[in-house]
């Protein structure tokens, strides 16, 4: 794929972007390797008042940059401005927490190992690199980078090809900030290249946030060099609905949770699992919801579902839909093209669903819902539980034995009662099955690229 800015709203390229040759990407890493010789001796508080600094960076750009993200992968302006605010409150975050989540760890009673003083440390591993989608092109880099830089690691980004201008500018916010030059450094290169960048002696562990295949792929490398690695791949994420949910929140949280930054997130519910009881109501309000959506520019504020970032993204919905029907599904909303340029998918809602059809198992990348009716709570759990991925999950429900019923049941990294699921930088987050391993964000994320080295003293 070429390394280029695509407009999604008009399928027109903007600018298009040379790869690093060979020199330019060993420049990066010895840049990244020499910026870990000096940050990994200082101070926390020297780290924060950095991490501070990029923070305000970020906010004062935060109207230009939300201009990026929309014209790259045309997700809605407003929804574009968020992403880049909940980067520097996240950065602000680590900033403030780091040294206490990373602070010594003493055993409690040393004398139960024969020690006088027994205590873990945490210490950083070095330079990680990043393998990074388009969907969110900011937020995705930053929840990662934020934590490995405040932990003493610097990093090297590979970033999705189609969104080079937010690749560009993430290259250097750390070093403005005050970071030690090649604190950060973006790797404009293609897909081909990573492995000869893991592989490289100086890079320690490895992150990725995609698809299944890419995260097999990288995975399988950093085995193989016995390095270190956290994957967040796909989702296919369950909306569970019983019968004492508040039907018209719920309708409304399930129409944001589907079709949040079009349709594209790895979290977005996709399955929407709704008792029998309350079926007919909720389908009703859940199909006016989506067809009142307006779909268009996304630079215009008033536009609720812009377009598919790809046009390769947008003929998988398309033949996800088409196999669907072919095989009896109804289509309650939507389910009918976008005439114009770009590459525009009008929110669908389909049901009737049965196991024959690839939209029961695969991960649908748009604003494309699919819709069961369940008879009680042990068939939500069989079809929620049903697919290979396990990322998130969301329960709407006031009866408490319910709620307790499905945290413990399933099969996911969160469970989210009565909300959608959002990423903060409060809460771990990652999943279980095939969505992945190892966790972001929260204490559990700064950590997984850290030495958690055992010291003893007799």
């Amino acid at each position: 794929m070429a390394i280029a800015t695509i407009n999604p709203a008009t399928g027109e390229t903007v600018k298009e972007f040379a790869p690093l040759d060979a020199a330019a990407r060993e420049r990066g890493i010895a840049e990244a390797q020499s910026a870990y010789e000096a940050l990994k001796s200082t101070s926390y508080a020297q780290r924060g008042e950095w991490m501070r600094a990029s923070a305000g960076i970020v906010e004062s750009e935060a109207d230009d940059l939300a201009r990026i993200l929309t014209l790259e992968m045309g997700k809605p302006i407003a929804q574009a401005k968020a992403e880049v605010l909940k980067c520097a409150k996240n950065m602000r975050f680590y900033a403030d927490h780091a040294e206490g989540f990373l602070a010594d760890e003493p055993l409690q009673d040393p004398s139960a190992v024969g020690a006088s003083k027994a205590y873990a440390v945490y210490q950083p591993l070095g330079v990680i690199l990043a393998v990074m989608p388009w969907n969110y092109p900011l937020w995705q880099v930053v929840r990662f980078a934020a934590p490995a830089l405040m932990a003493g690691n610097t990093g090297v980004l590979k970033h999705a090809s189609n969104v080079p201008q937010a690749a560009l500018w993430l290259d250097t916010i750390f070093e403005r900030g005050g970071f030690p030059t090649g604190s950060f450094r973006t790797l404009l290169i293609g897909a081909r290249e990573v492995e000869g960048v893991l592989r490289d002696p100086r890079i320690q562990a490895v992150t990725l946030t995609g698809s299944e295949p890419a995260g097999r792929s990288v995975a399988a490398i950093a085995g193989s060099e016995v390095k270190k690695s956290v994957m967040e791949l796909g989702g296919s994420d369950p909306f569970i609905v019983m019968p004492s949910a508040d039907l018209e929140a719920a309708a409304t949280t399930a129409v944001k949770a589907r079709v949040q930054n079009n349709g594209q997130s790895c979290i977005a519910a996709k399955r929407f699992l709704v008792h029998a009881d309350v079926y007919d109501e909720f389908a009703k309000l859940f199909a006016d919801k989506m067809k009142a959506l307006k779909v268009g520019d996304p630079f215009d504020e008033s536009v609720d579902v812009g377009p598919v970032a790809t046009e390769s993204g947008r003929a998988d919905l398309i033949e996800l839909l088409d196999d669907a029907v072919a095989k009896g599904a109804t289509v309650l909303a939507g389910g009918t093209p976008v005439d114009g340029p770009g590459w525009f998918f009008t929110p669908t809602l389909v049901t009737d669903l049965t196991d024959d059809m690839r939209l029961v198992m695969e991960e649908a990348f748009g604003p494309l819902a699919s819709l069961y009716k369940v008879a009680d709570r042990e068939e939500a759990v069989r079809i929620a539980n049903q697919t290979t991925f396990g990322l998130s999950s969301a329960v709407w429900t006031r009866d408490a034995d319910d709620e307790e019923h499905f945290v413990r049941e399933l099969e996911a990294g969160a469970v989210f009662i009565n909300g959608m699921t959002v990423s903060y930088p409060e809460l771990p987050f990652g999943g279980v099955k095939n969505s992945g391993f190892g966790r972001e964000l929260a204490k559990e994320g700064i950590r997984e690229f850290t030495n958690v080295k055992t010291v003893w003293r007799g």
